[in-house]
């Protein structure tokens, strides 16, 4: 009789969980972008708080942050990463169980934190804010986020580790190391606790804290997704693959030692802010190799920039990440910086970086990654990501300079100085001159949340395969091992006599 062998299945990709992420990105994006403009409302109508204590500025500023940087970034910024390093290990993402619990527990801490912060419940620390229960729930998500990594890279079919995840390991380390650190705190309720750190060294702890979330979060993990989407997008090789290595290494060396750039001409020791203001003017070369390693990557392929808005987000992108990198660099010298601190100058670079470099790369990565993660050709609509890549563009300009105009006003106002020594100028009379500016930046905010939800459009529409379950898995294209070389055999041995 005839014997029928067994079809072993075939391995595929878990793109399930890449495409809750994508859900959890749009969705944030939106929320924490809405949350914000409502806060530049309040800016420059004071009357929108209604009175309201949990509506006020104070307030709501806290949950446009958390929920812009790590409900929206974190979201897009997990599923990037599970889809990567499936990609270039040529694996299935590792402990499928423990992937589903860091989406569902990610999105809970989220929910939790935005929940909680507008009602006074918060640490009070920048980009820290939610209490102890949910910074521990945020740890132990975290730690799961490294072993599914990790252990995906452990079992990956490639042997070499591209250099995308080498900026997201950085980043994983990196943050769960941070976030630990600088919220250690004794607890005296639920709702309730306080710091082990105080005075200077509780200022110096949050802003290593702070500065590095910027430098791990919002920029490694980001380069990340650069690495692996742009070339995609080029259809074009990484221009200088040692290149890649070398920023790396520069950069995670470098980023640790700058945050004190945050605290200067504060009571933090002279010194460490002469350390934090030399670091930041060496972060400057790392940071420009990244960004322009990625723009040469488009050499041959600048063409793309007429039809494809996914590279028109990443080019604008990277000029963006250069563009905040120097400014970045520059207001950490002490004589620029006694202009800048404490002026919507400080805005407009930290939304340049945001809202220019994070949101623009995830954006043009989401659009690169989605087709494929949703099962389609393509996205639903090409005009809507025109749409969106014109909206998105018009808001940051108009958002960004309105904020460098009200930040130098601010500045030169706050320092102006009458014969006798005395301020020039009231603080009121400054703020009476940049309320236009605060007007134009609520307009500008409009547009980035306009094209927010165009791109949530056209993602709905484009995941309809995805709702009916028609998606079919991808199969993981396993190497062929290669076959063992066998040496020829040795000549033989001449008979002597």
């Amino acid at each position: 009789m005839p014997t029928t062998e067994a079809v072993l299945p075939k391995e595929t990709y878990n793109d399930q969980i890449v495409r809750l992420f994508l859900l959890g990105a749009a969705v944030w994006g939106i929320v924490g972008m809405s949350i914000g403009v409502y806060a530049a409302a309040e800016l420059a109508w004071p009357a929108l708080n209604f009175d309201v204590p949990w509506l006020t500025f104070s307030r709501i500023r806290a949950n446009h942050t958390f929920g812009v940087i790590f409900a929206f970034g974190g979201s897009a910024l997990m599923g990037t990463c599970y889809y990567v390093v499936q990609r270039t290990g040529h694996t299935r993402l590792a402990f499928t169980a423990l992937a589903n619990f860091t989406f569902y527990g990610w999105q809970l801490a989220c929910l939790l934190a935005m929940a909680t912060m507008p009602f006074g419940i918060t640490q009070s620390k920048e980009y820290a804010e939610p209490e102890w229960p949910i910074d521990i729930l945020i740890a132990v998500v975290w730690v799961s986020f490294g072993v599914v990594f990790f252990g995906t890279l452990a079992r990956r079919r490639i042997r070499h580790i591209y250099v995308a995840n080498w900026y997201y390991g950085a980043f994983i380390i990196a943050v769960g190391l941070l976030h630990i650190v600088n919220n250690l705190a004794l607890p005296v309720s639920l709702t309730k606790s306080y710091p082990i750190y105080s005075g200077a060294v509780d200022a110096m702890v949050q802003w290593w804290y702070g500065h590095n979330a910027v430098a791990f979060f919002l920029t490694a993990g980001f380069l990340g997704m650069m690495y692996y989407f742009v070339p995609r997008q080029a259809q074009q090789p990484l221009w200088s693959y040692r290149f890649s290595i070398v920023n790396f290494w520069a950069l995670i060396s470098v980023y640790m030692w700058a945050g004190s750039h945050h605290l200067l001409y504060s009571a933090l020791p002279d010194w460490v802010q002469s350390v934090g203001m030399a670091f930041s003017l060496v972060l400057l070369m790392p940071s420009w190799g990244s960004a322009a390693n990625g723009l040469f990557t488009f050499n041959g392929s600048w063409h793309k920039l007429r039809t494809d808005p996914a590279a028109k987000f990443m080019v604008l992108a990277l000029v963006f990440y250069a563009a905040s990198t120097l400014e970045g660099s520059m207001m950490a010298v002490k004589t620029v910086n006694s202009l800048s601190h404490y002026t919507d100058w400080t805005i407009a670079h930290v939304h340049a970086g945001s809202i220019g470099w994070v949101a623009m790369i995830t954006i043009g990565s989401l659009y690169a990654m989605a087709p494929r993660a949703l099962g389609r050709p393509a996205m639903h609509s090409h005009g809507a990501m025109e749409l969106h890549f014109w909206l998105h563009t018009i808001g940051v300009l108009v958002y960004v300079i309105a904020m460098w105009a009200a930040g130098v006003t601010e500045g030169l106002m706050w320092r102006a100085t009458g014969p006798d020594g005395s301020l020039a100028y009231p603080f009121l009379d400054s703020l009476i001159a940049v309320m236009l500016f605060y007007e134009l930046r609520f307009l500008g905010g409009v547009f980035v949340l306009s094209g927010m939800v165009v791109m949530a459009w056209n993602l709905w529409h484009t995941a309809a395969d995805a709702r009916a379950h028609l998606v079919h898995p991808i199969p993981v294209p396993i190497p062929e091992p290669i076959a063992q070389q066998v040496p020829p055999p040795l000549p033989a041995m001449p008979a002597y006599g």
